[in-house]
């Protein structure tokens, strides 16, 4: 039987992502998040408005997503109740969020140049994608409370890092979604997936008719030099 519920938050189970950016002063962001879907090379991640991450991102037009693996939930969990921004948002303030400037050192991760963007990449991660901004578009425009709070932004990826580890065997170009163990939050708490539960009549399709124009760009895209 169904109940009429009105859970404070609908998050049902989404990837967890370490989105790398650049500060002001050429220093490194790093914050967790999982407000996040794909579409071809491109993606859809939210973010509050008051928060480093989306500052930066908006201010430079760049970041990295680093997906982290199940091994990697310590480092995450240090992380996540950390912002960059100080003094501390009153809402951040008030779910125990502190400031912090050294979010690398602080989760025991190594930043490693990209070769697209300025923002470094976490070499610990599994999957590490350079991203620029396409687009942003603000959510609940026509909620005077929540209007300005929060904002989507449209990310086309540059650049694929795939650990070796993860691809399928003589395939550089695929995953392998029986190595592939990525981090995923449901309702504030951290799970790994499982076994593959049933035969999928989709992957009958070949992945290479999903390319779009921007795999396109991204081949053509030239390399600079990240200092």
């Amino acid at each position: 039987m169904h109940l009429n519920s009105t859970p404070a938050i609908l998050y049902f189970g989404t990837p967890v992502v370490l989105i790398s950016t650049l500060n002001e002063d050429g220093s490194y962001n790093l914050a967790p998040m999982s407000s996040i879907f794909w579409l071809g090379w491109r993606c859809m991640i939210g973010l509050g408005t008051s928060g480093k991450t989306a500052q930066n991102i908006l201010r430079t037009g760049e970041c990295v997503l680093n997906l982290p693996s199940v091994n990697q939930v310590e480092a995450v969990n240090l992380l996540a109740k950390t912002t960059g921004v100080d003094p501390v948002p009153p809402l951040k303030f008030q779910r125990g969020y502190r400031y912090e400037r050294e979010k690398f050192d602080l989760a025991g991760l190594t930043p490693v140049a990209s070769e697209t963007v300025l923002p470094p990449r976490v070499l610990e991660c599994p999957v590490q994608l350079e991203a620029v901004l396409e687009g942003t578009h603000g959510l609940a425009q026509g909620d005077p409370a929540l209007s300005g709070k929060i904002i989507t932004f449209e990310l086309r990826m540059q650049r694929v890092h795939l650990e070796e580890s993860i691809l399928m065997d003589g395939n550089p170009n695929r995953v392998d979604p029986d190595k592939w163990r990525p981090l995923i939050m449901s309702f504030q708490e951290f799970y790994g997936l499982g076994d593959k539960v049933h035969y999928s009549t989709l992957a009958e399709i070949p992945e290479a008719l999903y390319e779009t124009k921007d795999l396109e760009k991204a081949r053509t895209k030239s390399v600079t030099v990240n200092g």
